[in-house]
């Protein structure tokens, strides 16, 4: 079998809550064998993956993975399992995946994913493996399984990032990757902070430099009086030896720029040490320092906005002999601690076997092949950090109130906000000043010996830092996501609208493009994840409102963790046929993601009116507030006699009820979007967006402006409903594209006092040949005379073929065949309509581009205008 193509969700998705990778799998004719008919087959996977043993599978019993193998199980679903086992093997805890037919040998796994390139190997090893099972051919497990703990290690996050992100969740803060590094965003919008590992939004770039350059923070803690040790810069080991005969030995040589204690060379007792010491340092870094080196102990302390959260003793990693073993053995056996890991993947790292380390045995007098005695103690380096093996002792309570202060002004001088100072001194429950030095100051302090002490109270650094970066500010805005068929873009506006009154700065997503602030900075339908992402990232809002659509659900997930409220305004079967989606029941069930996706105490709104939408109440948790046209709504009234919302019409008020309170909150017709109550899908749609402000806790009067200032206009509400007057002809633009949308429009127009009629009409390529020859039929019905265009995007139909469908379906309604035309550009038989068009006429277009008929319009409007004015003048 074989891959055909993958998509990777990075948030939730139609398939879980849990980000997911999918493959789309060829089975090449296996999608009817079971593995048990396979020789050999389920033996030899079994015996080569052990790990399989701990699988319950579907039946939710001990073993039960093992025993659907038994009775017969198929390729796709033992391929998701070995992915869930090679992804626990190197110590990943998943554990959700399914396989399902697609048609034929077509199936797809969905897997639960960390990591994405991990995620992505582990399945190509599977398939491999599955491939060598059925051709009886030799498979490497252990090889592939070493390259993917190799891909894993470039991807895994470090501790420090790790416990910042998990402090964040537990604190209800959304989290947004950046690029593939150790970069995220905490939080959406104005209130937002970036993080790398320990650095944030708020950390000096300046002071990261001087922290980074180890006598530039010399000479700045000098010259504010803290305690460092003497020494310099030396450019030769002439010079070093001048140096350290004026500072007194020992002394150690250390990198001027440098971090996690490496090149560091300490306790250097003489002359010849010094020279050896030199050499090798020389040969990887080209600025060095040399001071005194101060006996003690190493301590960490670890400032967060000036306070101090932690302090660690840090010891050097050692051995102990036994009389037998060398000291190379001795190593070897430390790092076969369970505890111990590669870099920073667990809570202490391996000690490496390098040319610094034989350099430390070398002035110890011994080498890798030296057996120490019983019990005999050797450290392995002189300093004590952790990335080069060593190990920490919490000791937060033990640090004295003059250290404190001491180490507070250090991180002041330097001007970190979040910073680990090193100290060296005999005990830090007494005064450094007595008795000690600050040998560093270190941006991006690691807190794995915060968070994971070999000895004592675990210290959580990291939810000071999340803490005090949100300190005074909101850890969330609010953010509203509309999905539905019909109204979902006006619903989206006039929400966005009513916050703006409210005094916020929104971020907007819609099928014309991206809003800030009531800008458009981008155009094109936006209503996908990676659009909803641009707003969330952007500075400058203070609230979204997000239009969700079908297709990025479906293909992207969700570009957000949870909204504050979601608005689902109405389920019809448009859209049948794509992306896999062939019922409205499946239709349903992909908009309820976004009902789903709330928070605890948040709000889902439903329109109460239809039948789909009320079916997916089953799949909500949140609270819910349900709109209808009829108050006697007997959903909407159970909702409220539970403590829920309605919101609902009663004669020409919109009304708005819980189980004590009962608000009349304005008079239908002077609700902007209505047209003076003409429009009674505009009503549905203000109903929605009340519904969503009243979630928000909005004002009911600041929500009462909101509906009466938003109108169907070019500014506002570009491309629905949007009339103009040419001519004395009513010209009317309007986004419909299935039959509910050219049904809603058209109960409008037999309101609005007219003529004729002239519709120009088409619709998207990808709807079924029913839903076109509807669409024809309701035009032959209603309109006096029609104009067929279509799409420039055809979405697959040939040149022509939408066209003859809607023709065919207006001469189903016996509409007079001599009152059709076809022009198949949209700008064109707009003109055309237009020349027909007398007084008293509407002329209705259902538009793929608004812009080029916008052009047309002002142009007419203009010279209309002009020779008016000529008139009068002559």
């Amino acid at each position: 079998m074989k891959i055909l193509n993958y998509r990777v969700f990075n948030g939730r998705n139609i398939y879980s809550h849990k980000k997911c990778i999918r493959i789309n799998l060829d089975l090449e004719g296996y999608s009817e064998i079971p593995s048990k008919e396979i020789y050999g087959f389920n033996k030899k996977l079994v015996c080569m993956l052990p790990e399989l043993n701990k699988h319950r599978c579907g039946i939710d019993e001990d073993r039960g993975f093992i025993k659907r193998l038994t009775e017969g199980t198929y390729l796709a679903h033992i391929t998701e399992h070995i992915i869930i086992a090679l992804h626990n093997m190197i110590g990943v805890d998943i554990c959700y995946g399914k396989s399902r037919e697609i048609s034929g040998d077509n199936y797809y796994i969905i897997f639960q994913y960390e990591y994405e390139k991990t995620g992505i190997e582990a399945a190509n090893i599977a398939v491999d493996f599955v491939n060598s099972l059925i051709n009886n051919e030799d498979f490497e497990l252990d090889i592939k399984l070493n390259r993917l703990k190799d891909i894993l290690m470039g991807e895994k996050l470090g501790v420090s990032t790790f416990n910042i992100c998990n402090e964040a969740r537990k604190r209800g803060i959304p989290i947004l990757k950046i690029g593939e590094g150790s970069m995220f965003q905490l939080g959406y919008g104005k209130y937002s902070k970036i993080i790398q590992a320990t650095m944030g939004s708020n950390t000096s770039a300046i002071s990261v430099g001087i922290a980074q350059d180890k006598m530039l923070t010399k000479h700045l803690l000098n010259m504010h009086f803290l305690p460092v040790a003497d020494g310099m810069k030396v450019d030769s080991i002439i010079d070093a030896i001048s140096c350290a005969v004026d500072i007194g030995y020992p002394v150690v040589l250390k990198p001027q720029f440098g971090n996690q204690g490496k090149g560091v060379i300490a306790n250097i007792k003489h002359e010849r040490q010094l020279s050896d010491a030199y050499e090798l340092l020389s040969n990887d870094y080209e600025n060095i320092i040399i001071e005194k080196h101060i006996s003690g102990k190493d301590y960490r302390v670890c400032c967060v906005y000036g306070d101090i959260v932690a302090v660690s003793e840090r010891i050097p990693p050692y051995i102990i002999g036994d009389g037998v073993s060398t000291i190379e053995k001795l190593i070897q056996d430390i790092n076969e601690d369970s505890r111990r890991g590669e870099g920073h993947e667990k809570e202490l790292t391996k000690i490496k076997i390098d040319k610094g380390l034989i350099e430390y045995l070398k002035q110890k007098k011994c080498t890798l092949n030296f057996i120490l005695s019983e019990k005999e103690k050797l450290y392995l380096k002189d300093n004590a950090n952790l990335s080069t093996g060593g190990f920490s002792i919490d000791c937060t309570d033990m640090i004295c109130d003059e250290n404190i202060e001491i180490c507070k002004r250090t991180a002041s001088a330097i001007g970190l906000d979040i910073c680990g100072i090193d100290v060296r001194c005999v005990d830090i429950s007494r005064p450094i000043s007595e008795e000690g030095v600050i040998l560093e100051v270190n941006a991006a302090p690691g807190i794995r010996m915060h968070h994971n002490p070999y000895m004592g109270e675990t210290r959580n650094v990291a939810g000071h830092i999340v803490d005090k970066l949100f300190k005074d500010i909101p850890t969330n805005i609010p953010l509203i996501a509309v999905t539905g068929t019909n109204g979902k873009t006006t619903t989206t506006r006039l929400i966005a609208h009513i916050l703006t009154v409210a005094g916020y700065t929104v971020g907007m997503t819609t099928t014309s493009g991206i809003y800030i602030d009531g800008k458009c900075v981008f155009k094109g339908d936006t209503t996908g994840p990676k659009s909803a992402l641009a707003v969330l990232m952007n500075k400058n809002i203070d609230a979204a409102v997000l239009e969700t659509a079908r297709g990025g659900i479906i293909r992207g997930g969700l570009g957000y963790d949870l909204a504050d409220v979601a608005v689902i305004t109405n389920i019809t079967d448009d859209h049948l046929g794509i992306d896999g989606i062939n019922t409205i029941e499946e239709l349903a069930k992909v908009k309820a993601l976004v009902g789903e996706a709330v928070k605890k105490d948040g709000y889902v709104v439903i329109n109460g009116d239809d039948k789909m939408s009320l079916s997916i109440l089953p799949r909500i948790k949140g609270k819910l507030i349900i709109f209808s046209s009829d108050k006697d709504n007997k959903i909407m009234i159970e909702n409220i006699k539970n403590g829920g919302l309605g919101i609902y019409v009663d004669g020409t008020s919109l009304i708005i009820q819980n189980n004590i309170n009962f608000v009349k909150l304005i008079d239908i017709k002077n609700i902007g979007i209505t047209f003076k109550g003409i429009l009674k899908y505009n009503i549905q749609n203000a109903m929605a967006a009340c519904a969503a402000a009243v979630g928000l806790g909005i004002g009911y009067d600041i929500i009462k402006q909101g509906l009466k200032t938003f109108y169907c206009n070019e500014e506002q509400n570009p491309g629905r409903f949007n009339t103009y007057l040419i001519d004395n002809v009513m010209v009317i633009l309007d986004y419909g594209h299935n039959i509910d949308g050219y049904r809603c429009v058209l109960e409008g127009l037999k309101n609005i006092k007219h003529n004729k009629i002239i519709g120009i009409i088409g619709v998207p390529g990808d709807r079924s040949d029913t839903n076109i020859l509807d669409v024809g039929k309701c035009a032959g019905k209603n309109f006096d005379y029609i104009y067929i265009k279509e799409d420039k995007d055809r979405r697959g139909r040939g040149k022509g073929k939408v066209a003859d469908l809607l023709e065919e379906g207006a001469l189903k309604s016996n509409f007079n065949i001599i009152n059709i035309k076809k022009v198949l550009d949209e700008k064109e038989a707009f003109i055309e309509a237009l020349s027909i068009a007398e007084p008293g006429d509407i002329v209705i277009v259902f538009f793929e581009e608004y812009e080029p008929l916008i052009e047309i319009i002002k142009s007419k409007i203009h010279k209309t205008e002009y020779e008016t004015k000529l008139l009068a003048k002559n």
